[in-house]
């Protein structure tokens, strides 16, 4: 009875400690991000990734959209510098969307209306070439990116980890469709996608969406490439809306805590960001794929961009399995709601934890 008892309980023991080990497992993740800096919407999303015991980040892509991307790529290897992960490698990306251009985007604007925000188009920040890196008040970082373009780096993290790797898009989708074309396996092969773009009809007086709720950045600046993105097989896809996303702010409260605290992801959030400055766009699809039950409110939707040169031209559109077109679209979970109470105590929590992995 005794032996039997020592065999139920090293075997109840094993399980525990299996089922421990699955707990620990690290989510593999590649960034790719418009990394515009310091602070702001950009930079701490990526630290909400590097700040989560449960992610590993294999790399850092980057994009041009809300900077260009060579001063981006400067902010996001300083930003790894002072939160000691310069281990992590930042592959280059694409400088220009694939087809729209500055020039046409004027020509556009004098036939349909302005358009209020165009990143680094219309930053003062970025207003310079976009090869030239201008004086950064983090400073300037002594690391270098990594040779490999961000097309190549993000084909070959899937193809090392196969159905493994989420793809986490913040930014234009320039370097996915890029890597979606020299590989067209290059979706299938990943985990999925999540993205923060889209817009639907929030619930918002601001007048960037006001006046055109279907306008978002993201999938504006490269109507194209979102188109190619949108389209290929991904095994799963999550998109982080405007609708939510104008439900979230950085309070002076959480600011006020994240400040208070002397680790290094929380002293640059101090030095370098401002409370109710903007939304936490980018951060909540970060936030919400480590953990989903954040979102409260969410659609299945088929989804697309308008690649007509006309009025609409880079709007979101979005149909229910009942209207949809007959292509070969994939159903995306589109987030709608979000609890900003647990939100906001998470990201509070990552920004002023210990950097997992910090050398």
């Amino acid at each position: 009875m005794n032996r039997i008892h020592e065999a139920v309980v090293a075997a109840v023991a094993l399980v525990l400690l299996a089922g421990a080990g699955v707990a620990q497992e690290k989510r593999y993740v590649v960034i790719d991000q418009d990394a515009g800096g310091p602070g702001g919407t950009d930079m701490m999303s990526i630290l909400v990734l590097l700040q989560s015991p449960q992610v590993q980040t294999l790399g850092i892509t980057v994009v041009t959209g809300d900077q260009w991307r060579d001063e981006e790529v400067a902010h996001t290897l300083r930003l790894l510098e002072l939160v000691g992960r310069a281990d992590i490698p930042v592959a280059p990306g694409a400088v220009y969307p694939l087809v729209r251009t500055q020039a046409e985007t004027k020509l556009w604007e004098q036939q349909y209306g302005k358009v209020t925000y165009q990143g680094a188009w219309t930053r003062r920040e970025s207003n310079h070439d976009p090869a030239e890196v201008p004086a950064m008040p983090e400073g300037q970082p002594s690391a270098k990116p990594v040779s490999e373009d961000a097309a190549h780096f993000l084909v070959r993290m899937v193809h090392e980890h196969p159905h493994e790797v989420t793809i986490y898009a913040g930014g234009p989708m320039t370097n996915l469709a890029l890597a979606l074309s020299l590989d067209p396996h290059f979706a299938e092969l990943s985990k999925g996608l999540v993205f923060m773009g889209g817009s639907l009809s929030p619930r918002t007086d601001d007048p960037e969406y006001a006046n055109d709720p279907r306008h978002e950045f993201n999938l504006w600046f490269d109507p194209e490439a979102a188109h190619i993105v949108l389209r290929a097989h991904w095994p799963r896809i999550v998109c982080t809306t405007v609708d939510v996303s104008v439900k979230t702010k950085l309070s002076q409260e959480m600011f006020d805590q994240i400040a208070r605290a002397q680790t290094p992801a929380a002293q640059y959030v101090a030095k370098y960001s401002h409370a109710n400055r903007s939304y936490l766009w980018d951060e909540l699809a970060a936030a919400a794929w480590i953990d989903p039950t954040l979102i409260t409110g969410k659609r299945q939707l088929y989804m697309d961009v308008n690649v007509d040169r006309g009025a609409g031209y880079g709007d979101t559109l979005t149909w229910s399995d009942r209207i949809k077109p007959a292509l070969d679209l994939p159903l995306v979970e589109v987030q709608m709601d979000v609890d900003m109470a647990r939100f906001g105590k998470m990201f509070v929590e990552l920004m002023t934890g210990a950097t997992p992995g910090k050398r």
